[in-house]
């Protein structure tokens, strides 16, 4: 079975791969190729994991992106070699027949399997998700995920591709970007408080559209992004002392408890109070 026609292969060329000179070009083909899978009605995944071992070099190749097939059980089928380093693998074999759950650290690898079974048993399509990786030495890290169902030819959820890739690094080479370094600070000086979008226009002289546009193409994430991610960086801190979850979310703008919660287990797969416990103090 070949890919389908809306993605041929091509584009995940030497350009993008073996010059490395475009991370972004890389993660917008892999956008592209989750999607152009998604639109395929194969009759098992078979099909799909047998044209896609034809560039599995080139997955393995790009930096600072996992990509995945998983099965209606969400175990993987398929991974690149950069996910199963991050797992502490040599190689992509011991991470296939495991479910995320199995090989991340608990608190990060129930939240995934946790959003997996949302995308196998209700087609929900994960777009741009920010999430929070913890690294060694408890570093902090940031990811954008995106996943989505596979269906075969009658209709029925068969299995899910992803994509995660690293949070890169701001343009500052990019012309707008003293503009915009402006919001960037603004945010990190009001994160406790909501924050509008005239404040923001009337801070860069932009419209509400150039902002958005202009923050994904040199921040790599939306304004509100941009104020959750301060939010619960600033929340994983507050974490580490005896401070009451309350006054923690209330301290990082967040109304209640509550909202605090969902939006903290949301993009770090775990509650603040597990969060907590697993980081004892």
């Amino acid at each position: 079975m070949r890919l389908a026609p809306e993605y041929p292969v091509s584009p995940l060329s030497s350009q993008c791969v073996e010059e490395n000179e475009d991370d972004v070009f890389a993660i917008e083909q892999l956008s592209r190729l989750c999607a152009g899978l998604a639109q395929q009605r194969p009759n098992n995944l078979n099909s799909i994991l047998n044209s896609l071992a034809l560039i599995a070099p080139l997955l393995n190749a790009i930096p600072n992106v996992v990509f995945f097939i998983k099965d209606a059980q969400a175990r993987y089928l398929l991974a690149n070699l950069t996910l199963a380093k991050r797992c502490g693998f040599k190689t992509v074999t011991p991470l296939l027949g495991k479910t995320s759950a199995d090989v991340f650290p608990t608190q990060l690898g129930s939240g995934y399997t946790e959003q997996d079974l949302r995308v196998l048993h209700h087609g929900v399509q994960i777009q741009d998700q920010l999430e929070m990786h913890l690294y060694s030495g408890r570093e902090t890290g940031w990811c954008l995920t995106q996943k989505l169902a596979l269906y075969d030819m009658q209709g029925k959820i068969i299995g899910m591709a992803g994509i995660s890739h690293d949070l890169q690094e701001a343009r500052s080479n990019h012309p707008a970007y003293q503009r915009l370094a402006a919001i960037d600070v603004y945010i990190r000086e009001h994160f406790s408080r909501p924050i509008t979008s005239e404040e923001l226009t009337a801070l860069t002289g932009l419209s509400v559209a150039q902002i958005e546009r202009y923050c994904k193409r040199i921040f790599n994430l939306t304004p509100r992004q941009m104020i959750h991610k301060v939010r619960l960086e600033k929340a994983t801190e507050l974490l580490a002392s005896d401070l009451p979850i309350t006054d923690i979310a209330l301290q990082c703008g967040y109304t209640d408890h509550s909202a605090f919660s969902r939006q903290f287990k949301a993009m770090t797969g775990s509650t603040p109070r597990d969060f907590r416990t697993a980081h004892p103090l």
